[in-house]
């Protein structure tokens, strides 16, 4: 791999980056000399942390190669930037789907031998030279066994494959910006944690001079779902996550960065939590949990105040319930 060139912005190694995934991804092998020799890979239960190439390609890649038929990654969201954290080195961050036919297992969970599109949130840091270095990976479990029909778990909001931006411009977006995205997504973070318990209500979100524009569209991890408009995410999400987890903190990132009008954050874990009350059909255990979580946001340019339009989220949920004593893919698998 040959040294990434930087624009002053720092963005112009993310089409080269978008080619070398899609390159190992079907061809595992060439992970060799894209990843540096101590190279991290933590990745959503049950594969956890790799390290080194040879465990990334024998315990991740030639895994999802083997259970997907035909497989092919498919983008719908590819950002790149410094984080705002530390000088750490370039990130790149992307929401794709791995899609293929479910022939054989994949991380346990059985087969449904027909299409699927299995969702992942992916970051990626790269050292001086431009190799990955880092990786934070959270694909989803929940929404697969959703596809494979065999889902143990109640359903909140609709369950959907991701949709790419409705602005159709989100992969290595070129769009002038005059703005700072993830300045938007501080100011929706800043009152977000206190609320209204009988309505959830946090000051600041909605209305004339709120951050969220009126239709926004929140993509939720499967189990949760998605929805439109504050009311619908209230009534899908963010109620019953507030009466599960009320003393919620989260905000523990291991990455945050703006692109264009889009943002990428994520922590590993990122929230640190009470289980007060049953979550999703799974018992509270009364006990302390964590959560592993990435979200990407589009910032809607065409409103005052540039509002937050769009959010993708991903949760590793199979890890938060086995944090419950749940296996959720034993679950699905006996179904």
């Amino acid at each position: 791999m040959t040294e990434l060139k930087t624009s002053t912005e720092g963005t112009d190694f993310r089409p080269q980056m978008r080619q070398v995934l899609d390159e190992i991804a079907q061809n595992p092998e060439a992970a060799e000399k894209y990843l540096t020799p101590d190279s991290v890979w933590d990745i959503a239960h049950p594969v956890n942390q790799l390290v080194g190439p040879q465990q990334v390609i024998e315990k991740f890649l030639m895994p999802l190669n083997a259970a997907l038929t035909g497989m092919e990654r498919r983008d719908i969201l590819f950002l790149g930037g410094t984080s705002r954290l530390h000088e750490k080195g370039r990130w790149v961050a992307a929401i794709t789907h791995y899609v293929g036919i479910f022939d054989a297992p994949l991380f346990g969970l059985k087969p449904s031998k027909s299409m699927v599109f299995f969702r992942s949130g992916e970051f990626y840091r790269l050292d001086e030279v431009g190799k990955i270095a880092e990786a934070k990976i959270l694909f989803d479990m929940i929404d697969l066994m959703v596809q494979a029909r065999r889902m143990p778990l109640p359903s909140y909001g609709t369950e959907i494959t991701f949709p790419a931006p409705s602005t159709q411009d989100g992969l290595c977006p070129q769009t002038p910006y005059d703005g700072d995205a993830f300045e938007v997504v501080e100011r929706m973070a800043a009152t977000l944690g206190k609320y209204d318990p009988e309505t959830y209500y946090s000051e600041g979100q909605t209305g004339p001079d709120g951050v969220w524009t009126d239709n926004m569209m929140w993509y939720g991890p499967g189990g949760i779902g998605s929805n439109t408009r504050w009311k619908g995410f209230v009534k899908d999400h963010r109620a019953p996550f507030l009466d599960g987890f009320p003393d919620r903190k989260g905000g523990h990132h291991f990455c945050r960065f703006g692109d264009s009008h889009y943002a990428a954050m994520g922590g590993w874990p990122s929230i640190h939590a009470t289980w007060a009350e049953d979550y999703l059909g799974v018992k509270a255990t009364g006990g302390p949990i964590t959560m592993r979580v990435m979200d990407f946001y589009r910032i809607g340019t065409e409103y005052k105040n540039h509002k937050l339009a769009e959010n993708w989220v991903f949760i590793d949920l199979c890890d938060l319930f086995l944090q419950g004593g749940r296996d959720i893919i034993a679950e699905s698998n006996a179904l």
